[in-house]
Order: structure tokens, then sequence, then C-alpha cells
């Protein structure tokens, strides 16, 4: 037993340092917005949802939002396919939230002219590691739907 002890030292030992033979720990920093699109026969929807802190001042300010750790942005704008170019549109957009545990935000949408266009935003929580689920309901030019997407952070 006692011969067997050194033994079980070194095995622990080199357990132990091929723990730390990894890269040293970073610290976690805010990633980008992923852009999308979806038609719903004429209406183009394009969302966005990006942590506040991935935002410059300028426009955090724009939109009217504090940059925060726990605060990301949806951005929905709506718009008219029509010919070559789309033409933005009035409409309705609702949206919710729904964590991996089923926990539930109505996220309170607000519109924000910039120029011509018209973009729906609104704030919702989020914490490190989190997985949101999102439904977003439109409606304008004569057409609705529904789009569904997920983001981590």
């Amino acid at each position: 037993m006692l011969r067997a002890a050194p033994l079980l030292l070194v095995a622990m030992l080199m357990s132990l340092s091929a723990c730390s033979g990894q890269q040293a720990p970073r610290l976690v920093t805010p990633t980008q917005g992923h852009s999308s699109q979806a038609d719903f026969g004429a209406l183009r929807v394009y969302y966005n949802l990006l942590p506040t802190l991935a935002m410059n001042e300028s426009v955090a300010r724009s939109y009217g939002v504090q940059r925060s750790a726990d605060q990301a942005l949806l951005v929905v704008a709506l718009r008219e396919r029509s010919g070559a170019e789309d033409q933005p549109v009035e409409g309705m957009v609702t949206a919710t939230a729904t964590d991996l545990s089923g926990r539930q935000q109505q996220i309170v949408l607000r519109t924000v002219k910039t120029g011509t266009y018209t973009d729906h935003v609104g704030s919702v929580q989020i914490s490190e590691h989190d997985t949101l689920r999102f439904a977003v309901q439109v409606a304008a030019a004569g057409d609705n739907g529904t789009l569904r997407f997920e983001r981590g952070f």
C-alpha cells in the first residue's frame, strides 16, 4: 500500500498538469449582432439583435438606449419590396423572448425615425451564457407573419 502512494501522487500530478496545458481564461467580450431578413409576401423584415455594449456611444444615443452588460437591443425594420429597392412602410411589430427555462419577456417596442426610415426597437434582458428564443409578429403592406430566431450570449 505504501508503495502505491507515490505512484498515485505522480498520476494525480500528471492529470493536474494536463488541465493547466490549456489557454489561460480570457475576459468575455461582447459579440456582434447577426443581421437577418425574412419575407412575407411583399413585406420584407430586417431584424437584428445586439448586446448594447457592442454598440458605440453615438449609435446607442440615436436609439435612446443605455449601454449595459445585461441588455440587448432588438431592431426591426419593415420594408415593402417594390422594384430594385425596398421602400419603408409603416406597420405593427410585437415581440417576445423566451429563455431556455421558459421565462418569457414581452419586449416593449417603440419607433425610432432615422431619415425616411422607421425602426422598431426594444430592449431585452440578457445574461452571460444565456440563449433566448424570439418570436416577432409583423404586419404591414397587407402582409403579416411571425419570424422566429434564437441567439446565444
